[in-house]
C-alpha cells in the first residue's frame, strides 16, 4: 500500500556510516544501516523478485487467452516498479524516489464455489503441453511464495525505511495472488469446495465474542 509512514521513519540512527569499496572509495548515498540477518534476509527476498520477473517473461509466449496475458503484463509491470523501490531502499537505507504504490486488480471477486469432475491432472510431457491453466497455477504459486516471504521478511529487518517498504509490499502481493486465483476460479482452474451446510453453520457459531472489561484501554 502506500507508504505514507515511510518520511516518518527516516531518521538517521548514530551507527550510520559510509561504506567504501576495495579501492577505499566512499560509495554515496549507500548506507550500512542494516544487521547482518536483515541482508541475507534482502537478499532472498530481491532475487525472489527478479526469479518471478525471469519466470513471467517465460510464461508470456506460451499464453493464450489475452485475458491471462494482460494480467501477467500488469504485474509484470507493478512487480518491475516495486522491484526498483526496494533496491533503492536497500542500498541507501532511505525513502525512495518513488514510494510503494497499492496494485488493484481488475478481476471481479465472484467465487465459484463447488467440484466439477474433469480430466485428472498429470505432468506434460513437453512444453507444448503447456496450457493457460498450467501457467497460471504457476503464476500463482510465484506470487503466494513471495507473499510468504515478504512477510516473514518484515518482521527481520532493522532499517526502519526498508521496513516499511517490505510491510507495504506485503498486501500488493496478496493482491497480486488473489487476482490469479481469481482468474483460474473463473475458468475452473481453481475449483472451491465446500462442507456441507450443516457443516459450515456449526463451525461458523463455534465462537462467540467477549465483553470488553471495564476500564480497559481501547489500545
Amino acid at each position: 500500500m502506500h507508504s505514507m509512514n515511510q518520511g516518518k521513519e527516516n531518521h538517521q540512527p548514530n551507527q550510520m556510516k559510509q561504506p567504501t569499496n576495495q579501492a577505499g572509495m566512499t560509495q554515496p548515498g549507500q548506507s550500512l544501516n542494516h544487521g547482518g540477518h536483515e541482508l541475507f534476509d534482502a537478499h532472498e527476498v530481491i532475487a525472489g523478485i527478479i526469479s518471478m520477473l525471469d519466470q513471467y517473461q517465460m510464461y508470456e509466449q506460451h499464453i493464450q487467452d489475452p485475458a491471462l496475458k494482460d494480467i501477467l503484463h500488469r504485474q509484470t509491470t507493478f512487480v518491475t516498479k516495486t522491484y526498483n523501490t526496494i533496491v533503492e531502499s536497500f542500498q541507501t537505507g532511505h525513502d525512495p524516489k518513488v514510494p510503494t504504490q497499492e496494485y488493484k486488480m481488475q478481476q471481479s471477486n465472484n467465487i465459484v464455489y463447488g467440484i466439477q469432475a474433469g480430466k485428472p491432472k498429470k505432468p506434460n510431457a513437453s512444453t507444448n503441453e503447456l496450457s493457460d491453466q498450467g501457467i497460471s497455477a504457476y503464476m500463482l504459486g510465484n506470487a503466494k511464495s513471495l507473499t510468504s516471504l515478504l512477510a516473514m521478511t518484515a518482521v527481520e529487518m532493522t532499517n526502519p525505511v526498508l521496513r516499511r517498504v517490505i510491510a507495504d509490499t506485503v498486501p500488493n502481493f496478496i493482491e497480486l495472488s488473489y487476482e490469479i486465483f481469481l482468474y483460474q476460479n473463473k475458468h475452473a482452474y481453481y475449483q472451491v469446495p465446500q462442507l456441507a451446510e450443516q457443516d459450515m453453520i456449526n463451525m461458523l457459531n463455534s465462537y462467540t465474542t467477549v465483553q470488553q472489561p471495564p476500564n480497559a484501554p481501547l489500545h
